[in-house]
């Protein structure tokens, strides 16, 4: 929650950059560099004086139209990592979903009757489960045909 909080005060009038810096260095530590906070901070003061003159950029409701409309108004290239500040925050609905839809599969998957199969056979088996829609597109024939070729058999498969 606290991540979504300092997240929202990039859409306000001024942004907080004590909030979006604090949200960088306890969140993405490991995407920027102590160099790259420094000039966040920097990025970030000037980017509220461009939220005052640029009507572009004050008329921002969510995070992603802010994504836009650095963009458009090619503060992309300037304020680049508030750019990447905006995109790690718009992969975490997506990454969280991807998540909670494994463990989804995996409730239905593992039940009493296969509980005690091996972690890389259960691997295994949710991949093909959580992506059957790819996994419907394979030719079975074709891969037995491929491990056919890998190493000789004793019995036909």
């Amino acid at each position: 929650m606290e991540l979504l909080r300092l997240s929202s005060s990039l859409v306000s009038k001024v942004v907080n950059v004590d909030e979006i810096c604090l949200l960088a260095e306890k969140y993405y530590p490991k995407d920027f560099t102590e160099q790259e906070m420094i000039q966040l901070r920097y990025q970030l003061e000037i980017f509220n004086i461009d939220i005052t003159k640029n009507p572009k950029l004050s008329g921002v409701s969510t995070i992603a139209d802010l994504c836009k409309r650095l963009v458009e108004t090619q503060k992309r290239e300037t304020c680049y990592l508030l750019d990447r500040v905006v995109r790690l925050i718009l992969t975490l609905p997506v990454s969280t979903a991807t998540i909670e839809r494994g463990f989804s599969a995996m409730k239905i998957f593992k039940n009493r009757l296969r509980n005690k199969m091996s972690d890389d056979f259960l691997a295994n088996n949710l991949v093909i489960y959580i992506e059957r829609e790819i996994a419907e597109n394979i030719n079975s024939k074709f891969v037995i045909d491929e491990f056919k070729d890998i190493k000789g058999r004793r019995a036909e498969l």
